[in-house]
């Protein structure tokens, strides 16, 4: 029987990093390393911890700006940094990703990446760092992967309008004047739960310990600097030049019904990027299917960690093998 999970506190170039740990079944030969989404925490997980300590070593941790982790002031492009300050990106976190499995895992054991939202944008750029290290993931399992459709790389897809705003757009969002009260009102239980409405179609899942995981974090001193800093990515990592360059297996878990992330792109992502092994899309469920139907996402996820084509973490040369489907999977 797995152990206890307990909360620890890590500390990641001199930031405090709040996370939880669950050691598993005494033998096992995994370790999962759960990325949160924007706004989001280690807490999020709550329905997969438990799930997946029956199989596996599982670390959750709170990504720096979120959660209890520190949140230090942000520093956008062309900004003077001020003491301490850093600039919020998908990098700054897969490093932190990168780093946290090297000295948090079990040694010899093999390394699954799980994100959801950002965090799988995360969870991808971590795995290229890491194969970079020539420590590369068992695999990656991203769960509604961003597409980040704000970004500027992705602009000439915008109608003209919205083209010709976004100089405005990118002057509006770096003021912290305007960005203070709007977070306070976006932070708002009630606001969080017309949120979730959206992103939980079915309404499983939003329950008082959800609101309260997400709006608690919002109220601590700092965190609009990291929401400052995230809504100010205008040119970061997107998901498919990261599967373009990433040679570990990838599989993916896609609530049918996701308002924001568009299921049609997970499948064209599927037919295009050879380490895509799966798609798992879930039909009635939304954006984070892992917390709104943990009864559906819990039994893939564990399911997935027995395959064994993963690649251990001492592996030095890595590839693809053909693209291959497990009964009931959603490919393009």
């Amino acid at each position: 029987m797995p152990s206890p999970c307990r909360e620890e506190t890590w500390h990641w170039r001199h930031h405090p990093i709040r996370l939880t740990r669950c050691d598993g079944p005494a033998g096992s030969l995994e370790t999962v390393l759960l990325v949160h989404g924007f706004g989001a925490s280690r807490r999020h997980w709550r329905h997969t911890l438990p799930a997946l300590a029956e199989e596996a070593e599982v670390i959750a941790l709170d990504l720096l700006g979120f959660g209890l982790s520190a949140k230090p002031t942000s520093c956008l492009d062309g900004e003077v940094p001020r003491p301490g300050s850093v600039r919020y990106s998908i990098d700054l976190w897969a490093q932190q990703v990168m780093e946290a499995a090297r000295a948090l895992a079990t040694p010899g054991r093999r390394l699954h990446l799980v994100g959801n939202s950002i965090g799988a944008v995360v969870a991808l750029r971590a795995a290229g760092l890491l194969a970079e290290a020539h420590q590369p993931p068992a695999q990656v399992i991203l769960i509604d992967c961003a597409l980040r459709t704000l970004d500027d790389k992705q602009l000439t897809a915008k109608p003209p309008w919205a083209q010709a705003a976004r100089p405005l757009l990118k002057t509006v969002v770096r003021q912290r004047w305007l960005i203070a009260p709007l977070f306070r009102l976006l932070a708002q239980p009630a606001q969080i739960r017309a949120v979730l409405q959206q992103a939980y179609p079915s309404g499983g899942g939003i329950d008082p310990e959800l609101i309260s995981l997400l709006h608690g974090p919002s109220q601590e001193p700092g965190a609009v600097e990291s929401f400052r800093g995230f809504i100010n990515l205008f040119n970061d990592h997107l998901a498919p030049e990261l599967l373009a360059k990433l040679s570990v297996p990838v599989r993916m878990i896609w609530g049918e019904e996701d308002p924001w992330e568009d299921v049609n792109e997970a499948r064209r992502w599927a037919a295009t990027y050879a380490c895509i092994r799966d798609l798992e899309v879930l039909s009635g469920l939304g954006h984070c299917p892992h917390d709104e139907a943990p009864q559906r996402v819990n039994p893939i996820l564990r399911r997935w960690l027995r395959l064994p084509d993963g690649i251990p973490n001492s592996a030095d040369d890595i590839s693809c093998i053909d693209p291959g489907t497990d009964p009931g999977t959603d490919r393009a």
